[in-house]
């Protein structure tokens, strides 16, 4: 029997923080998971710190049902465009219906909580970027990672392994997780 193996969608906007991009690309390609980037616009990105990414796919070439799990990076103004764009809501709202992982970290759980999914959940962010009021019934963590059902947070850019490895451990298993988290030589 064949596995199949686990796909993910990462939208860049220009803005994005570049650490949490490329560091959950990096370890869940690591993991055997296949990783497509796509800009909202053109074939490349730039990050919120100078840094020009080229995207595998435009976000409207993406073809959504093929992906497991929809991960959002942070960074101003990154996440700000990410919300801003009525394709990326729609994109989250509809894996939240289809029983499938949404995933934010840093600035970006503001754009699942403006999606509408954190309403009664637990959830993280870069200090500030949720609030009391960001959605009815939200439980505000200061946990490096957050995993309530099918939605995951995580702080900002130094939980970004963390947050790697807590997304590799549900779509490809814990021995996956540790075997990656393994080779990275952390404290």
């Amino acid at each position: 029997m064949v596995v199949p193996v686990p796909r993910v969608l990462m939208p860049l906007a220009e803005g994005f923080e570049e650490i949490e991009a490329v560091t959950v690309v990096d370890l869940l390609r690591r993991a055997g998971i296949e990783v497509r980037t796509a800009t909202l616009a053109g074939p490349r990105v730039r990050g919120s710190h100078g840094i020009v990414v080229e995207a595998d796919i435009a976000l409207d070439a993406a073809e959504v049902a093929d992906y497991d799990m929809i991960v959002l990076p942070g960074g101003m103004p990154g996440a700000e465009h990410l919300k801003q764009d009525a394709r990326v809501i729609a994109l989250l709202r509809r894996f939240a219906s289809d029983g499938r992982y949404t995933a934010a970290i840093c600035a970006a759980p503001g754009v699942l909580a403006h999606a509408g999914l954190l309403e009664g959940r637990r959830a993280t962010s870069f200090p500030g970027f949720l609030g009391p009021g960001s959605a009815p019934g939200i439980g505000l963590s200061d946990e490096p990672v957050v995993v309530d059902g099918k939605v995951v947070t995580s702080r900002g850019p130094g939980t970004a392994i963390e947050f790697s490895l807590a997304l590799i451990e549900l779509l490809s298993g814990r021995a996956a997780a540790d075997a990656v988290g393994s080779r990275l030589q952390r404290p």
